[in-house]
């Protein structure tokens, strides 16, 4: 384990207890209440396929020639019309999607062409696909693999891309096309595999392919902790609340799935 100097002790946690639950089975929903028939992409790897708001549920899905997805509506279950409507723009796989927390009708997207990209979505139901983003943010030089809003400053997007750095974007502009973040992160020397936010956004964990766990300040652009465990290969980083502990999902030397919880 290594921590920075200044920084406090980010502890493993190994022990663990049975759950109680571990005979509760759930019980599927009716074919009516479910969306069937959706295309959902085999190309996103371990990255979100789906984001869903109080209003839509968004799917990543198959696309030739470059990369879509569909905005279902939340109660417009059952059989999916396979001319469904689209959203497509990228060049390339979508890899990650996630809505706006300020504003339910726009969703962020990036891929492998490098790019991210922001849609309008219309309230009413789609009748035709959505080729023209609202705002495009073109910075990475490689594949941007995750996306994720500012949980409290309304507009800000960060963006991590297999250039190892990750950008923070102000939308807020005129502007429809963006090359320039206000801040570029590059405490990274590997990919990053997940970003989390703290619940007012003065802090971001990162989980990165060199095993290794990082707090950052993205306002001052320092890393305040970094931690990593031998027998623990980090690849999902959560922020538990306010708890000041973190959650990771990863696996062991002799690849068996984990659960890791942390001190901050």
């Amino acid at each position: 384990m290594k921590v920075l100097p200044g920084s406090q002790h980010m502890s493993w946690h190994p022990q663990y207890r049975s759950s109680k639950f571990r005979h509760v089975y759930g019980k599927a929903a009716s074919k009516e209440k479910c969306y069937d028939c959706v295309p959902i992409t085999h190309s996103v790897h371990d990255n979100h396929f789906c984001a869903v708001n109080p209003h839509f549920i968004a799917v990543v899905t198959e696309c030739a020639g470059g990369g879509a997805f569909l905005v279902i509506p939340i109660h417009q279950t059952g059989k999916l019309d396979p001319h469904y409507p689209r959203i497509c723009g990228h060049k390339g796989n979508v890899l990650d999607i996630k809505w706006n927390p300020f504003n339910d009708f726009v969703i962020a997207s990036c891929s492998e062409d490098a790019t991210v990209k922001i849609w309008d979505i219309p309230k009413h139901l789609l009748t035709k696909n959505i080729t023209t983003p609202k705002k495009e943010l073109l910075g990475h030089a490689r594949r941007v693999g995750l996306i994720e809003w500012h949980p409290t400053a309304n507009n800000i997007l960060f963006s991590s891309g297999h250039d190892y750095k990750i950008m923070i974007w102000n939308l807020d502009t005129r502007e429809d096309v963006l090359s320039n973040p206000v801040k570029i992160l590059d405490a990274h020397k590997d990919v990053v595999l997940s970003m989390s936010f703290n619940t007012d956004g003065s802090l971001l964990a990162t989980a990165c392919r060199d095993k290794k766990i990082r707090l950052i300040d993205p306002r001052a652009r320092t890393v305040l902790q970094e931690a990593s465990y031998k027998a623990h290969r980090a690849n999902k980083v959560l922020f538990l609340g306010n708890m000041k502990k973190l959650l990771s999902t990863g696996t062991s030397r002799w690849n068996n799935r984990q659960i890791a919880l942390w001190d901050q």
